[in-house]
């Protein structure tokens, strides 16, 4: 326990190849002077990328924010989009950054996304697109999101943020939607150290994608669109490179920390535990717990201090929600999605990683239990 109680436990951590090879991976940088502008390292990584997907089309971008407000942008949108406050500001600010209007749908209380059900009576003549989020790498409804876009002739934009690497009935969650992005930022299951990618069906899409992330660059003497810079460096994109090679290794590691920690929490009374989906192939990114205090006999917030005097860390993921921002000056009313606020004021994601040790595992459930009804 003592030598346990000198090294802090985070929440999450990020995974990284030997420094060997990530120094010969960036060796011939060196050599090429070439660290950004789409080059080598980078056109290799997409091509890796797209053949791990299994899409046809996809772009790489130097965050993940930048992958969805600028897909947002290129599919050039007016009015509302349909989503969930149960998820990071990214996914809010982006429509928000678009001079789009969100309006929020609730969740459901088993796997945290899009309440299907709740969502064709959102849709007004104003709506334009729907943008979901797969949460704690859950995957949604996605073919009944795919029906009531159809029915309504609505774009689809998935904030696939948690779910690299996992596939519903055999498909990776990149193939679903108008354009689906992902980030690789260095807390995710697969990082570029910090970078995002779009995924998307149509090509001509994906050129006005292109154009924005390059300043609206057309060719060398033309520039007809006003655009950003979200172009990933080469030594982000060698990270990349390496990491791939050893992403479904990690998360292999990442399943026998899950499967312990539902060895030790599944069934105490007072704990529910994130879901196992049917036809999911999960990555295990999060170990999220919603605790019921007066069933469990603590709140969240007295089991965070029991763990943060044991050097462990927790996070209160996803609190607060987006609609509650500051930022948005009350614009929006909470008690429109009253399943993610409960959702919000008692969930736990508990410390996740590949290298996370089972022995501190069992110190962190039995922190965790030890708070419940003695």
């Amino acid at each position: 326990m003592e030598i346990f109680m000198k090294n802090n436990i985070l929440v999450t951590r990020s995974s990284m190849p030997l420094m060997e090879e990530y120094v010969d991976e960036i060796k011939d940088i060196w050599d090429s002077h070439w660290l950004t502008n789409m080059g080598a390292k980078h056109k290799e990584l997409q091509k890796e990328l797209q053949e791990y997907f299994g899409v046809e089309h996809m772009d790489l971008f130097t965050n993940g924010h930048m992958a969805l407000e600028l897909s947002l942008q290129a599919l050039n949108l007016q009015g509302e989009v349909i989503t969930t406050p149960f998820t990071f500001a990214s996914t809010t600010h982006a429509i928000v950054r678009n001079g789009l209007t969100p309006v929020f749908c609730d969740i459901n209380p088993v796997d945290f996304t899009m309440d299907v059900e709740k969502l064709e009576s959102l849709i007004t003549d104003k709506t334009c697109a729907i943008m979901p989020v797969h949460v704690y790498g859950n995957v949604c409804n996605v073919e009944e999101i795919e029906r009531i876009a159809k029915k309504y002739e609505l774009k689809v934009i998935y904030d696939a943020a948690h779910t690299f690497g996992v596939k519903y009935k055999g498909m990776s969650t990149a193939a679903f939607g108008d354009v689906s992005c992902f980030s690789f930022h260095a807390t995710k299951v697969f990082n570029t150290i910090e970078g995002g990618a779009a995924c998307f069906k149509d090509e001509e899409f994906g050129l006005e994608l292109y154009r924005l992330k390059n300043f609206g660059i057309r060719g060398p003497e033309r520039v007809d669109a006003v655009g950003a810079n979200a172009k990933m460096n080469e030594f982000c994109a060698a990270m990349g490179l390496c990491n791939l090679r050893h992403v479904d290794e990690e998360i292999a590691k990442r399943k026998k920390v899950v499967e312990r920690y539902r060895e030790r929490l599944d069934g105490v009374e007072g704990l529910q535990l994130n879901p196992i989906q049917k036809d999911v192939e999960p990555n295990y990114a999060y170990f999220p717990v919603i605790f019921t205090p007066k069933l469990f006999g603590a709140t969240r917030s007295e089991v965070v201090d029991a763990l943060a005097e044991k050097g462990i860390g927790a996070r209160k993921y996803f609190y607060p929600l987006t609609n509650t921002f500051e930022c948005f000056h009350n614009a929006f009313d909470v008690d429109k999605t009253p399943v993610a606020l409960h959702m919000s004021r008692n969930v736990l994601t508990l410390p996740l990683y590949a290298d996370l040790a089972l022995k501190d595992v069992d110190v962190i459930c039995d922190t965790v239990l030890e708070c419940g009804k003695q």
